[in-house]
């Protein structure tokens, strides 16, 4: 018997803040955060978030990193609830970073990335354009085939 490999969707997003996040420019963006992890962990298809529903910060970026069982419901959940609100006023409490500002890719189910590994996915994004490696919110790409079974004795095995 072959176990079948389920994946999922892990995602990273970095913004710049205009201000320190102790500062009244960030309020807003910080006082919706418990708020907006919450939405998401009530998401159909969330499966995990780093951090406990505070901001993220690392290198002078606020980072979020959260898994998903598949692209629907984390597109879903971006675009379609309360949390699109907040991206459309993005530009009240953050500056334009580099973009891609957003990477996707397939971990194994249970896998919890850490921050500099998707950092680095966001950078083959920046560097090298969409591949299964990373790739962005508008090139969806399909999560990798379960293994092929070994063939059995005295199975002939195709050749290319």
């Amino acid at each position: 018997m072959v176990d079948v490999v389920e994946h999922h969707l892990a995602q990273i997003n970095v913004a710049r803040p205009r201000a320190g996040l102790d500062e009244p420019v960030m309020s807003g963006f910080v006082s919706a955060m418990a708020r907006i992890g919450q939405l998401a962990s009530n998401s159909r298809g969330f499966v995990w978030q780093f951090g406990d529903g505070r901001p993220v910060s690392q290198d002078g970026l606020v980072v979020n990193l959260s898994v998903w069982t598949g692209y629907e419901p984390m597109h879903e959940f971006v675009y379609r609830t309360r949390h699109a609100s907040f991206i459309r006023r993005r530009g009240d409490w953050f500056v334009p970073v580099e973009q891609p500002s957003t990477a996707l890719w397939w971990v194994v189910a249970g896998e919890r990335p850490t921050i500099d590994d998707g950092l680095r996915r966001l950078a083959v994004l920046r560097e090298q354009g969409p591949s299964p490696t990373a790739f962005g919110l508008r090139q969806a790409a399909d999560a990798p085939p379960p293994p092929s079974p070994a063939p059995g004795p005295g199975t002939a095995v195709p050749r290319p």
